[in-house]
């Protein structure tokens, strides 16, 4: 069996640590399985490196914070190698650009165009376990480029992808994915399954459990993935394809993201290509745009509001005045001290009435929803940031969460 496991920097944080994954790696390897392991920077090292680089500029340059940014992984990949063959195993560390990993020249968040296996295959081959840096690559002109926060698990299921392996397993500090953060919900309860399409609404409505990217890989390819923990041998949580059995749970979980901030400008002109010139300046910067929300147009003009990560603000809105002069709008506001609060599920295509409990739970704790965003199997509201723990508990109550779902259907 070919298994890819990834490790995060948790799970790597201390020499300790490292022999511990070491011995559970050899556990592996002794059963008889191919290894191909994906290691984050040791925990606090990127964001030690990150400090480093913003102690020098406000503005870096994005080719250098890659080259900086990106030496926590290679160190720790050489460490884990270090620990096996001390047990008598025989391992090889490879960066990124050593094993192939072809990215675009998004700096500081690259997207994966290809992995080349030939060399992972030849190390394989030999009986080798292969430990490769996670959230690094190359870009075609040689440039090491990142992939952003989390990347190692994008890392892991490209390779988990292209090698066609049999298990894609991701080790984390908790031993799966929760109906709601355990830290603010105690009563939060370990899902033993959930789907890829869920998984990935989780993850990109705040879950840090797995980094968006790396599910939609998942999915793309069918890549079967298990969260688990690698403090312990608990059975993690499977993502895979949806199932009957799924559909029948209303709300699987329950998510928040403090890194939000809200943009609105003021007497936009309501006509068409408008929006085209307020949005396409922020995708060439490569600000990515969640909500949006228009109002009625009144006297042909109209406001439009929209959220972008909170650590992004500050350059979309540079943007944005800029945008707003020259089409002639009022003026431009921003917020940062919002939240986004969702709740999940494939079950809501086929119950109704779940957005109605969700705003009914927030106004009975006198929370103002300011934005409303739905999918077919997700509804996010946009609520003031100190609110946002009561909302996590309060929606976790009120879709009975805490139980299993035959008891909470």
């Amino acid at each position: 069996m070919l298994i890819v496991q990834k490790y995060g920097g948790t799970s790597v944080g201390s020499l300790e640590r490292i022999k511990n994954v070491a011995r559970r790696i050899a556990k592996f390897k002794d059963e008889g399985h191919d290894l191909v392991v994906t290691v984050s920077a040791m925990a606090g090292e990127t964001n030690r490196l990150v400090d480093l680089v913003y102690g020098l500029s406000d503005d870096p340059d994005p080719r250098e914070y890659d080259q900086v940014v990106s030496t926590g992984e290679q160190v720790s990949i050489g460490l884990v190698a270090i620990a096996l063959k001390e047990m008598g195993y025989d391992a090889i560390s490879l960066t990124g650009w050593q094993v192939g990993m072809k990215t675009d020249s998004a700096h500081m968040k690259a997207r994966i165009l290809d992995v080349d296996t030939e060399k992972i295959k030849k190390y394989l081959k030999e009986g080798k376990i292969v430990i490769v840096a996670g959230f690094q690559g190359i870009d075609e002109e040689g440039n090491i480029t990142t992939l952003g926060r989390g990347g190692s698990d994008t890392t892991a299921v490209a390779l988990a992808a292209a090698l066609k392996a049999d298990l894609c397993e991701i080790y984390t500090d908790v031993d799966g994915v929760y109906t709601a953060d355990p830290r603010i919900v105690p009563k939060a309860r370990k899902l033993d399954k959930i789907s890829y399409e869920e998984m990935l609404e989780m993850a990109s409505l705040g879950a840090k459990v797995l980094q968006i990217r790396s599910v939609e890989f998942a999915m793309k390819y069918n890549v079967p993935l298990v969260v688990r923990s690698s403090l312990n041998f608990n059975p993690g949580t499977i993502i895979t394809k949806e199932d009957k059995e799924m559909e029948k749970v209303l709300v699987s979980g329950v998510t928040y993201n403090k890194n939000e901030a809200k943009i609105s400008i003021r007497r936009v002109p309501d006509r068409p290509g408008i929006a085209a010139k307020i949005f396409e300046p922020l995708k060439e910067a490569n600000i990515n745009v969640d909500m949006i929300i228009q109002n009625i147009s009144k006297d042909g003009y109209t406001d439009l509001s929209f959220t972008v990560a909170r650590n992004e603000m500050k350059k979309a809105v540079e943007i944005v005045k800029k945008v707003a002069e020259e089409i002639g709008a009022e003026g431009v506001e921003w917020d940062d001290t919002i939240a986004k609060v969702s709740i999940v599920g494939v079950g809501m295509r086929s119950h109704p009435g779940v957005a109605a409990i969700m705003f009914k739970t927030l106004a009975d704790n006198n929370i103002n929803i300011m934005m409303i965003s739905t999918s077919e199997i997700k509804i996010s509201c946009v609520i003031d940031e100190k609110y946002t723990e009561l909302a996590v508990r309060v929606l976790h109550d009120a879709f009975n969460l805490d139980k299993e779902p035959e008891e909470g259907e």
